[in-house]
């Protein structure tokens, strides 16, 4: 888990539920992601070892190193379910989930509901860290709950106290959600904090931006979430500008080649239940059409698509409606 490598940060793709599967990590892996972590799974998830747990955690050889990302606030179940997932799936670390600031998981007292109660904050690390019996145990904390309440650097030094090995901090507070600008001084004032490793996250959507953040807080990671949604060729950018080098354009034809490729690969990850497969790519359809022209008439087309062929189409008709 040394970091950097070759005079450049590591550079992390973001766990995002819905999104983060192992077709779309591969993708990501392929374009210059360093370091992949799961969809995060509940520690029950994991105890009951439910199929849709088990999709969640499908990974290939070629995606390490990989982390499992857990969420919970139970400090034993979590304890149990580090060991059983590390039985199960043999990850190359455990991510533990503080930061997720979706009211349904906030509302079980897990995700960022935890920087709220430092001493189970604490527990839950402990306990995991244990537990995992010498595995690497990262985390992952937004710089706070509210703008009343921006504990990070309490928060960092706690978790580095219990054997946390690195520490992605995303820049905005719970309350904030997705809105507003991440706080990259805060971000600063962590990594000035602690000795481990951390990974600094938020509002990285070009190679430009990454330069200036890592430049800025000295972090030895970025990571990238909603802009790798939309753009995954960013990953090959960033490694361009810090080899100084510039990065090949991505034309509207590689795009959509992309788009494709992707969506065959979730047929093929279905089982080749087309349908469903295609079904569960519209959220994504929907990330790729931002900044591409006609957007709007372009959503309302693949809101409807359910084969691949159709997407063939699609893509075909926008490529010569756009053509120079």
């Amino acid at each position: 888990m040394d970091l950097p490598i070759g005079g450049r940060p590591h550079l992390f793709l973001a766990p995002m539920a819905g999104v983060t599967n192992t077709v779309f990590r591969r993708l990501c892996k392929d374009l210059g992601a360093d370091v992949l972590t799961t969809e995060f799974v509940s520690a029950e998830g994991i105890l009951h070892r439910n199929e849709r747990t088990s999709r969640y955690l499908e990974f290939q050889p070629d995606e390490r190193p990989l982390g499992v990302q857990l969420f919970g606030a139970d400090p034993d179940r979590l304890a149990e379910a580090a060991k059983a997932v590390i039985d199960w799936v043999a990850p190359d670390f455990i991510d533990l989930n503080f930061g997720c600031p979706v009211n349904k998981v906030v509302s079980r007292n897990g995700g960022s509901a935890l920087l709220k109660d430092c001493p189970l904050l604490a527990s839950v690390a402990r306990s995991v860290v244990a537990a995992a019996a010498g595995l690497p145990v990262t985390a992952k904390i937004r710089i706070g709950w509210d703008s009343r309440s921006v504990n990070a650097t309490e928060t960092a030094r706690i978790l580095e106290g219990e054997g946390i090995s690195r520490l992605a901090v995303h820049g905005r507070t719970k309350e904030q959600g997705y809105s507003g600008e991440a706080d990259w001084d805060v971000i600063t004032d962590v990594v000035q904090a602690v000795q481990i490793p951390v990974i600094g996250n938020g509002d990285i959507d070009s190679a430009a931006v990454a330069l200036a953040r890592w430049s800025q807080s000295g972090v030895d990671g970025i990571m990238i979430g909603r802009a790798a949604m939309n753009h995954p060729w960013i990953f090959r950018e960033i490694r361009a500008a810090f080899a100084d080098q510039g990065s090949d354009i991505v034309t509207l034809a590689d795009k959509w080649a992309f788009i494709e490729g992707h969506c065959a690969k979730e047929i093929e990850w279905w089982k080749g239940q087309e349908a469903q497969a295609m079904k569960s790519m519209r959220a994504r359809l929907m990330a790729y059409t931002r900044g591409l022209p006609g957007g709007a008439r372009l959503r309302e087309r693949l809101q409807r698509v359910e084969t691949l062929d159709g997407l063939r189409q699609i893509g075909s008709d926008h490529i010569a409606e756009n053509a120079a």
